[in-house]
């Protein structure tokens, strides 16, 4: 259900592996994910990360059958807020790319919204389709799709549950480039980053995460921090 493989310039593959189930995201594939992630996080060596999928669709959300085998939708939805990789996803202190083909939808846009670059094959389709069910994007679709689109822009993708081309989807921002071989291109953007000085790398990340979630002033001195860290090093 997911593969992973790092190459000799630390550049680590995660790929989910359910393409006969469009890549939907199950509980034991939520496991996986976890598991996948803390390594990435704990591996010395590793210095950015593809996020990819085997098949024709990255993945078409949450595998909904497995609803079906709860106690109630409630409890499902409890079972998988227990199981939450997205938190060590958001919180690799690597950069990650991903690479979008077919659909990616609910759980697997979620996903791609919390990668640093989004690169879309042609035929990508992404979309939030909770409200049609009844239910809100709760894997921080409201969240981080606010944070990469804006508000204004968000709001209508969420309310509507309408899904979006790969065109429509660079054109409001959801992704960063529409290109014929998104997988190779993935790749050569995590290798230029592992060409990189990893320690540089890392700090570059945490302050440009800083710059959207505090303050100007408070992410300066976030950023000063991390400079005189940086001049620090042995």
């Amino acid at each position: 259900m997911l593969t992973f493989d790092v190459d000799d310039a630390g550049v680590v593959v995660v790929a989910l592996d359910r393409p006969d189930r469009l890549n939907t995201v199950t509980v034991a594939l939520r496991d996986a994910l976890i598991e996948a992630f803390l390594a990435v996080r704990d591996l010395p060596h590793a210095r950015a990360m593809v996020l990819r999928a085997n098949g024709r669709h990255f993945s078409a959300g949450a595998d909904l059958t497995e609803f079906g085998s709860a106690d109630s939708v409630f409890e499902a939805r409890r079972i998988r807020w227990d199981r939450d990789p997205w938190g060590p996803l958001w919180d690799l202190p690597v950069p990650v790319v991903v690479a979008l083909h077919g659909y990616s939808l609910a759980a697997g846009l979620e996903m791609a919204l919390l990668c640093d670059v989004r690169l879309a094959a042609p035929d990508t389709v992404v979309g939030l389709p909770e409200t049609k069910l009844g239910m809100l994007p709760a894997a921080g679709g409201t969240q981080s799709l606010t944070k990469v689109v804006g508000p204004a822009a968000a709001l209508p993708i969420v309310a509507t549950a309408r899904n979006l081309d790969a065109a429509e989807a660079l054109r409001v921002g959801i992704v960063h480039a529409v290109v014929d071989d998104v997988e190779s291109a993935a790749l050569d953007v995590a290798r230029r980053w592992a060409a990189c000085d990893p320690a540089a790398l890392r700090a570059a990340k945490r302050a440009l995460r800083s710059a959207g979630d505090l303050p100007l002033d408070a992410g300066l001195v976030v950023e000063a921090r991390l400079a005189r860290a940086m001049l620090r090093r042995d």
